[in-house]
């Protein structure tokens, strides 16, 4: 499995002895371009229009992150396995009301199962006070299906997190991480800035991995279809935040892998330092590297493989061979 490339530094790429080559003031490397899915940019490069032919014909995608670690951008190459069939059944999908709001259910409760996965695991940990959290979860989810439109879904769904989140500071449980309230763009404190840092890791590696499939990111279900670039890779991102962001950020801070001067104020926020956000992206890899026995295939399968087989199901779905389900952890 191919995997991300990450360049902090400001620097240059080009082509070079067939493969990408950048020259930093910290030094110059060589990347093997047949071992990387999409290079990962938050400092300042430089690079030109044969580089990116390059890229184009091998396939590598280019995202690019702005000085809070948001996603700005993306060089998305021709789109090589783009249908004209699939695109036609997605948007019947998502013109449709009763299709989509199906389609959209489905990612909330994944999404809501995976948060209530991490819930249990911690409470099984002797984290008693979860457990009124959970419930409350277990009532809102209850909800989802007496739903009669989107926005409906999507307020529950922000009615979970809320409640998910009220759970960090027992999870976590260090002063100086406190919760406090969910900000963002920019984040007000140094949890939320660790949720919105990871949140764009997650949501610009699975738009490399729609790009790989026969499906448009552009036409999303929960997340509302509009003038914004990418919507697909939202909401499929939901499901999978909880058991790989959340999950990286309690095992940076639990094992003291980020503190709290790894911080610093910048505009009206907070942002990671450079460190921190190495540290973040090098355990986040490590999760998404990490197999499970998958329980339909009978073999050891990695978060990422999961990501792409998430959108073969949505595939199967949409050209009516299978009724989609979300994934839910069961580790």
């Amino acid at each position: 499995m191919k995997k991300s490339f990450y360049i902090f530094s400001s620097g240059e790429f080009e082509r070079k002895d067939n493969t990408v080559y950048f020259k930093s003031e910290t030094g110059s490397k060589y990347i093997p371009i047949e071992d990387i899915s999409e290079i990962m940019i938050f400092g300042e490069v430089n690079f030109n229009k044969r580089f990116i032919e390059f890229l184009s014909q091998k396939e590598v995608l280019l995202h690019f992150f702005n000085h809070y670690g948001y996603y700005a951008g993306s060089f998305y190459p021709r789109e090589h396995l783009n249908s004209g069939y699939m695109i036609l059944k997605q948007a019947e999908y998502y013109m449709d009301a009763d299709k989509r709001l199906c389609l959209a259910r489905h990612f909330v409760q994944g999404a809501a199962e995976n948060i209530q996965h991490v819930l249990k695991y911690y409470i099984n940990r002797g984290k008693d006070s979860l457990q009124a959290i959970s419930d409350e979860i277990d009532k809102l989810y209850a909800t989802t299906y007496e739903c009669t439109g989107v926005e409906e879904l999507m307020a529950i769904e922000g009615n979970i997190r809320d409640q998910y989140y009220k759970g960090f500071d027992t999870i976590i449980d260090k002063p100086a991480f406190t919760f406090e309230q969910r900000t963002r763009r920019p984040p007000q404190n140094r949890i939320n800035t660790l949720i919105s840092f990871g949140n764009s890791i997650i949501y610009t590696l699975v738009l490399s991995e729609i790009y790989k499939t026969h499906l448009d990111p552009r036409i999303g279900y929960l997340h509302t279809t509009n003038f914004r670039r990418f919507t697909l890779n939202l909401d499929v991102a939901e499901i999978f935040k909880p058991i790989l962001v959340d999950r990286t950020i309690f095992t940076l801070l639990g094992k003291n892998m980020i503190a709290a001067n790894d911080f610093q104020s910048y505009a009206d926020g907070i942002i990671l330092k450079e460190k921190a956000q190495k540290a973040f992206v090098t355990e986040l890899d490590k999760r998404f590297a990490t197999t499970i026995n998958h329980r339909d295939l009978h073999r050891q399968v990695s978060y990422r493989s999961i990501i792409r087989m998430e959108l073969y199901k949505l595939e199967k779905h949409f050209v009516g061979e299978k009724e989609y389900s979300p994934f839910v952890s069961r580790w």
